[in-house]
């Protein structure tokens, strides 16, 4: 019998939740007329179609790929994508596989369909952001706003003449305007955005969105419009079309681009203003100055930022014990709280040495975690744990298989009932039922149980002696970086206090990883295998011996 894979997918959070249902109960409907047994279906919820990375279509390729399923059912061949090339390579993959493609629009889809459907599909996403940018320009040369708002105003909210809700209009929000008046003239009188945000943070001042200050969020990108010392609409001038966006094919992520100043739309909205000329031509005054020294010229011209790779050990994860912020940069060699030195929301403003940090954290990975005892503590408490979660799937197998016992034996009858001539509409709206409810437990009868979990009896040993090694190839400037990212994937988290003139640190361990790692195995999830999550955490006051490693479920 045909195994088939039903794929379904709505695209804005303005559709129905109920449009998967929908389209599941069609393709099951499909299904059942071609005699195919529905193995598994997969969906993605309020995720455009012109994206990749989907974790239902990811899914669907994994499970093709361990050959599930022979053919992939779908309402139509948008459902899978909008986007020309993702269409083709879609098509491929499955293809490689030998998994067919039938939706119930276009039917079996074949190279013809890829190469139409998919022009058909991206000239559809092209029109539609067209005719979306008409309408929000109008709004913009009529003064309206074109999407969001910005800090120091309120959106109005009422209905037209016709009775429908008017869009785009707002007023000022006083409190929030003297704000900003306040941050231009700190600005405009030498204060930094780091030190005006830590002030305002002190003062217990909300910032945009009801959040923290941040000094990039004063600060922004002059070329770019962004940030609280940017925007024009502070002096009564709505720009739009400024950024264009785009997603970027390798990672799905949406990246702004800077448009062409002839393609800006600019609207002149004085009663929206809020800071005077002189203020804001000296804010750019200010701005201008700084762009001018030779460091920030020097930045630019080696792309200072893009060029950025994480070179240290614990870049990225380690973080304070008092406010749970996470360390950066603090002079040379030095880490301390971001948020004690740039928001000024923290006290505990003292630094710590990287390199005693990142040695404490190897000495941790190679000497406290996977201990014998604790390692032996954690096998038996997650055998335990998989035992009974094996015994409650076994149960639930147990009470499906009775389950599709009765319904078989329901079937058989109207199956004698039928052969004798009883064909009555109730009776096959029952049959249809059954049916259905049989092919649904086939499906889940069908899963594979899980597979048992085997750990080494050395796993201690053996996952001591690769990190010793793995820690003897950071010195190595061939292998460091590979060498340095294995090394930071059996981290979880450092995360550093400063009590009574002592660091103490925490070093929380990717117990999956480890084991992956002492293994030479593939990591298990770090959602845990069975469904429980693993966690390894260890503590040691520095300068002062280390505390028990402790695994934990």
């Amino acid at each position: 019998m045909t195994r088939a894979a039903i794929y379904t997918r709505f695209s804005s959070q303005m559709q129905r939740e109920a449009s998967i249902e929908d389209q599941l109960r069609l393709c099951r409907e499909r299904a059942a007329s071609e005699g195919w047994r529905v193995a598994d279906n997969f969906s993605d919820r309020a995720i455009s179609g012109a994206s990749m990375l989907r974790p239902g279509l990811q899914a669907l390729f994994q499970a093709a790929q361990d050959g599930q399923f022979d053919v992939v059912l779908s309402e139509a061949l948008d459902r899978l994508s909008r986007d020309q090339a993702d269409i083709a390579a879609i098509y491929k993959r499955l293809s490689f596989t030998g998994v067919r493609i039938v939706t119930l629009a276009e039917g079996e889809i074949g190279e013809l369909h890829v190469g139409l459907k998919g022009t058909m599909n991206q000239l559809f996403l092209k029109d539609l952001a067209d005719k979306t940018r008409r309408g929000l320009r109008g709004r913009v040369e009529a003064g309206r706003s074109g999407g969001g708002n910005s800090y120091g105003y309120d959106v109005i909210r009422c209905l037209g003449a016709d009775g429908l809700p008017v869009t785009g209009e707002r007023r000022i929000n006083e409190p929030e305007a003297a704000i900003i008046r306040r941050v231009f003239a700190e600005f405009a009188a030498g204060h930094s955005p780091k030190a005006i945000a830590r002030r305002l943070n002190n003062e217990a001042i909300p910032g945009p969105r009801g959040k923290l200050w941040r000094d990039t969020a004063i600060r922004g990108h002059r070329a770019r419009g962004t940030g609280l010392l940017n925007n024009e609409l502070y002096i009564g001038r709505l720009v739009w079309n400024r950024l264009r966006y785009m997603k970027d094919p390798q990672t799905g992520k949406r990246v702004s681009r800077l448009n062409d100043p002839s393609d800006w739309i600019t609207t002149e909205v004085p009663e929206l203003r809020i800071v005077d000329d002189s203020l804001w031509e000296a804010v750019k005054a200010r701005q201008g100055k700084i762009e001018a020294e030779p460091r920030v010229q020097a930045m630019k011209a080696t792309r200072f930022w893009e060029k950025r790779r994480k070179l240290h050990l614990l870049t990225g994860l380690a973080f304070c014990g008092s406010c749970g912020g996470p360390l950066a940069a603090a002079g040379r060699d030095y880490l301390a709280c971001s948020a004690a030195r740039k928001l000024g929301t923290c006290n505990h403003k003292e630094s710590v040495r990287r390199p005693i940090l990142e040695e404490a954290v190897l000495n941790l990975l190679r000497a406290r975690l996977m201990q014998p005892d604790a390692v032996a503590a954690f096998v038996k408490a997650f055998t335990k744990a998989a035992n009974t979660e094996a015994d409650s799937q076994e149960a639930a197998r147990a009470r499906l298989k009775s389950e599709r016992a009765t319904i078989s034996h329901k079937l058989d009858g109207l199956y004698d009932a039928i052969a004798e001539g009883l064909r009555t509409p109730g009776l096959l709206v029952r049959l249809e039922e059954l049916e259905a409810r049989l092919s649904e437990l086939d499906s889940e009868l069908a899963a594979p149980a899980p597979e048992p979990v085997w750990f080494n009896p050395n796993l201690s040993e053996l996952y001591r002696k690769k990190v010793a090694e793995l820690s003897a190839t950071l010195a190595d400037p061939e292998v460091r970086i590979e060498a340095l990212e294995t090394v930071r994937g059996l981290i979880e988290r450092v995360v550093v206090s400063h009590e009574n003139g002592q660091v103490t640190v925490a070093l929380e361990g990717a117990l999956a990883a480890m084991i992956g790692l002492a293994q030479n195995a593939k990591s298990p999830s770090r959602e845990g295998l069975y469904g429980n999550t693993l966690e390894c955490s260890v503590k040691v006051v520095a300068g002062a011996g280390f505390e028990p490693a402790t695994f934990r479920l």
